[in-house]
């Protein structure tokens, strides 16, 4: 008798929440995105693209402050890295993101059992998951914001170079990846 009461009580707290959940659309974002496939997306899309924009917009401003003469070189590693995205996602490579998305998901699958089986360790199995990059380029431009907010000049435009390289490999990455 416990258990149907239990049920029961269960039953009255959990239905009309579940059917308020439901009278909620799954996709609160009711316009398309601006992306070149056309489907709507979660906010997290548009918040993305927004926080690239501005990201992008501050490394400018940084380079023309700390590394002027490399204002020009910074414009089109940047073009070529969007150019190189947008061909990336576009439909045409829909396959080529289908194949490399099945290889990083066994390869992630492969390190994971290794993970849990002891063969490796935790700070392996996220150098090994991130390609032995270790999202350097996020790194490097958190350390460069912390140098530009300290108004360390030096470091600043050390890390403007570093970070250029960094977007430079990136982009031959990307080459790569469109030509397999």
């Amino acid at each position: 008798m416990k258990f149907k009461g239990l049920v029961l009580t269960l039953a009255i707290v959990v239905m009309p929440t579940v059917a308020l959940a439901n009278t909620f659309p799954a996709n609160h974002q009711e316009k398309p995105c601006d992306c070149k496939e056309g489907k709507h997306h979660h906010m997290t899309h548009k918040d993305w693209q927004a926080m690239m924009a501005e990201r992008e917009q501050k490394l400018l401003a940084w380079v023309s402050q700390y590394t002027p003469e490399k204002k020009a070189e910074w414009t089109r590693v940047i073009k070529e890295k969007k150019s190189l995205r947008n061909q990336w996602m576009s439909p045409e490579n829909s396959a080529k993101r289908e194949q490399w998305k099945k290889e990083r998901i066994a390869k992630m699958e492969a390190l994971k059992k290794q993970f849990e089986s002891g063969k490796i360790t935790k700070e392996e199995f996220i150098k090994q998951s991130h390609g032995g990059k270790e999202m350097g380029h996020w790194r490097t431009f958190h350390e460069l914001r912390i140098a530009v907010n300290k108004k360390d000049s030096k470091q600043a435009a050390i890390l403007l170079n570093q970070l250029l390289e960094q977007t430079k490999q990136h982009n031959q990455l990307m080459k790569e990846k469109l030509a397999n």
